[in-house]
């Protein structure tokens, strides 16, 4: 948000606090729009379980903007224009009274397929969410087990998928990048973070990798006992988009207090080459190796979002000249304190127009048959217009 001097020193503070965590030859792309098909009747079931990036988190919004009439120039999907005012939940419906924010758009929401779709992601959720009890796992925001969830609404009915999203949050990628953040906004003495963070990052991508390995596990073990054997169903583990571009894609050039004020990107140079170059991939090829370790199929999102982060140049904001557009606005959430617009919890993940992309993503991996793919966007053009390719 735009912050005036007199107010920066706090709000400085208070932004850098906010941050949260979340992600070719043959080349497939999709024309179709983004709104679901109607599922029949007896569609078969699609799951999608595990964190934020997943579940639909900062769905709420269109792009982002720092104007505030008229529902932040029409990037509050929230926003009523007859009585003026936001409600949540006509995005995230009751699941915003407990924090998991599945929105209306989250991935398995909008994937074009003719299934019936059941989102038991929850934001914020480490693996112990998924867990089985038996294996560890734990309720979490008043939510069971989401594995046990899944067993039991499983049973009796014919499974075409479940897509997993998870290890963000086992990494400690919140606190990781709040840090990053944290150094940019400080008066005096601020300075990147990424040599410290690259080694707390390698330290522990192994326990990720095992956390992702144990959790498709117990998603095995739930659909066996629902009556479901493996090759019955398809079982997807996907990685996460860069949220941030590199610094030489970044709006605001000159590590100034504008990326703060009005980009939403608080970061150095340095930071935003570490995290776009070599943190989001490590976590993709760590994903990668889990998927392949517990038997499932893998779905590369690190580059889906590729000229469409938060402060990149190939973007702009939404205004009272330049409507909200997934060919023009950013696909992720910009920083916010959660003073004014919508919640601090919604920063840095998939907006509507990212998890329609996703869910295009999702659809094209279903279609074809099981098998490691990359998805990527096409320059200049909206969240249908993903692109499915080989690994490599």
């Amino acid at each position: 948000m735009i912050i005036s001097p007199s107010r920066r020193s706090k709000l400085l503070a208070a932004t850098a606090t906010a941050v949260c965590a979340l992600t070719v030859p043959g080349v497939l792309t999709a024309s179709a729009a983004s709104a679901p098909l109607p599922a029949a009747a007896d569609a078969p079931l699609l799951v999608s379980l595990g964190d934020s990036f997943i579940s639909g988190e900062a769905g709420r919004w269109a792009g982002n903007s720092n104007t505030s009439a008229n529902g932040y120039s029409g990037t509050d999907r929230a926003w009523d224009p007859a009585t003026d005012e936001s409600d949540p939940y006509r995005v995230y419906g009751s699941s915003y009274d407990s924090g998991c924010n599945r929105s209306d758009v989250a991935e398995v929401q909008s994937v074009t397929l003719d299934v019936s779709r059941l989102n038991l992601a929850c934001s914020g959720a480490t693996s112990k969410a998924v867990l089985l009890p038996g294996s560890g796992g734990e309720p979490f925001k008043g939510q069971r087990s989401q594995a046990a969830e899944l067993e039991d609404v499983a049973a009796g009915r014919d499974v075409r998928a479940v897509v997993v999203s998870i290890g963000g949050n086992d990494l400690g990628f919140s606190d990781i990048i709040t840090g990053c953040a944290t150094e940019f906004v400080k008066p005096f003495g601020g300075s990147p973070c990424a040599p410290d963070a690259a080694r707390q990052v390698a330290e522990r991508l192994p326990a990720v990798r095992q956390a992702a390995v144990n959790t498709l596990a117990d998603v095995r073990t739930a659909l066996d006992r629902a009556g479901h054997p493996a090759g019955s169903y398809r079982l997807v583990l996907q990685s996460y988009p860069s949220p941030l571009p590199d610094a030489g894609r970044i709006r605001y050039p000159g590590e100034k207090y504008d990326r703060l004020s009005s980009g939403g990107c608080p970061f150095f140079d340095k930071d935003l080459t570490w995290a776009h170059d070599e943190l989001v991939p490590e976590i993709s090829s760590v994903l990668a190796g889990a998927a392949d370790e517990g038997g499932a199929e893998f779905l590369d999102l690190s580059r889906s979002f590729e000229g469409r982060e938060v402060c990149s140049t190939t973007t702009r904001q939404a205004g009272p000249a330049d409507p909200p557009s997934g060919e023009t606005s950013e696909w992720v959430r910009f920083i916010t304190s959660g003073v004014g617009q919508g919640q601090k919890q919604e920063s840095l993940h998939p907006n509507s127009f990212g998890q329609q992309a996703l869910g295009t993503c999702l659809t094209l991996q279903l279609e074809q048959p099981a098998g490691d793919r990359r998805c990527t966007n096409t320059a200049g053009e909206g969240p249908a217009a993903m692109r499915l390719g080989a690994l490599g």
